[in-house]
């Protein structure tokens, strides 16, 4: 019988996150879901049968805290899944204040590293071995108007992935992405409901005909993360209908 492995799931009060967690529950693993809002990790947790830890990825001190904690505890994280991540800053490139600019890049690429290398640090220590999934946005590869600080952050995660995967290798950790498109959380779902001028514009862009379902992004992340794909690092994969393609 496999034993089950640890997964900590950043961003994991979110829908992704909450999805991804569902998937790794139903394969028989422990999941930690980490966020900076306490009650909200605690009651998403609490829902799902996982465990709840509380922290910004933008505190460097704050998240190795928390792996030494886990360590002090026993508890030694196999799989690490970079989900937080935040899309509120949106302008054009002769508009955007370089200051709105920095703050999503000190989330989405600077939390993502440093979440990275404290759990590399904490599987060394382990004796190495573990993976890591990020995840991305095809974004990262085909710019639409006004998203450009997003974008440019999930291009920047994408190389985050390669410059883990590529140095992490000789521990036996490999570092791989999920790079989804546009996806129908909760949230976006109330905003773009099915025949809405909005979902039905988004969907035009899509070979598949619709947007993702969380329940489509999870998969990939579990296959990533598993043995199956043992001999996979440094990929970014790209779960986004066909959108790439047009």
């Amino acid at each position: 019988m496999t034993t089950p492995r640890t997964v900590l799931i950043t961003g994991g009060a979110g829908g992704i996150g909450q999805g991804i967690a569902r998937a790794f529950l139903a394969e028989g693993e422990r999941v930690i879901l980490a966020d900076r809002d306490p009650d909200a990790v605690a009651s998403a947790a609490d829902a799902l049968g996982a465990d709840a830890l509380t922290f910004d990825i933008t505190d460097p001190a704050a998240v190795a805290a928390a792996f030494a904690s886990l360590a002090a505890a026993g508890t030694a994280v196999d799989v690490l899944v970079n989900n937080a991540g935040i899309l509120s800053v949106h302008g054009a490139v002769t508009e955007l204040a370089p200051e709105a600019y920095r703050s999503i890049l000190e989330v989405n690429v600077i939390g993502t590293f440093a979440v990275t290398q404290a759990f590399a640090h904490h599987r060394i220590a382990a004796g190495g071995g573990g993976s890591v999934v990020n995840i991305s946005s095809i974004g990262g590869r085909q710019p639409t108007p006004g998203m450009g600080a997003y974008e440019s952050s999930k291009a920047a995660v994408d190389s985050v992935t390669r410059w883990a995967a590529i140095e992490l290798a000789p521990h036996g950790i490999r570092v791989n992405a999920v790079a989804p498109g546009p996806v129908l959380t909760p949230m976006l779902e109330m905003g773009m409901p099915e025949g809405s001028p909005a979902r039905q514009a988004w969907a035009s862009r899509i070979p598949l005909g619709d947007l993702a379902k969380v329940t489509d992004i999870a998969p990939a992340v579990v296959f990533l993360a598993g043995s199956g794909a043992a001999h996979i690092t440094g990929v970014s994969l790209a779960v986004d209908g066909g959108q790439l393609l047009t």
